[in-house]
């Protein structure tokens, strides 16, 4: 299972930061479900990022070795596998990855153990705009808006001279 929360947006659904969108992410890993793909929309021409923060066994989780997975792509496009955590809820309950960033599509697999595992971090989205998007009214509002600042400042003027006494 894996939720999504907008964090970053407006009470009338528009994006605050107009260039980027950010998600709460979290899965569920254990006994029935021991895998989770994270991916996009192909036709989604915007960039993805996973930001993984932690991973963590639950109160309810057994007093084993659960071994977490990921498998992604290296830089050269090649499958690879690396275990991210190795949790035991007696010794080491959960693990922080300061912000570990992945790239869309990668898989989580609970290799060993029952869980439940949960998995955190933050789902970015940065939006690429078109230009072309403006339209001339926007484009002369925010050339009116310059011309109005300037027209605002006054002049310099040259400082006086003090006497000296």
């Amino acid at each position: 299972m894996a939720s999504f929360l907008d964090l970053e947006s407006s009470g009338d659904g528009e994006e605050v930061s107009g260039c980027a969108s950010h998600f709460a992410f979290g899965c569920e890993l254990n006994s029935t479900t021991r895998s989770f793909t994270f991916q996009v929309n192909e036709e989604d021409d915007s960039d993805h990022s996973l930001v993984l923060s932690t991973v963590c066994l639950t109160a309810s989780a057994k007093d084993e070795c659960n071994i977490v997975e990921l498998v992604g792509r290296d830089y050269q496009n090649k499958e690879i596998i690396v275990p991210v955590a190795n949790l035991k809820s007696s010794c080491l309950p959960m693990v922080s990855l300061h912000n570990f960033e992945l790239e869309p599509p990668v898989t989580f697999r609970l290799r060993s153990g029952s869980g439940p595992v949960h998995l955190s971090g933050r789902h970015q989205i940065f939006h690429r705009r078109d230009l072309s998007e403006f339209s001339e009214e926007e484009e002369l509002s925010e050339e009116d808006e310059s011309v109005e600042e300037e027209e605002e400042l006054s002049p310099i003027k040259p400082a006086k001279k003090q006497r000296s006494s």
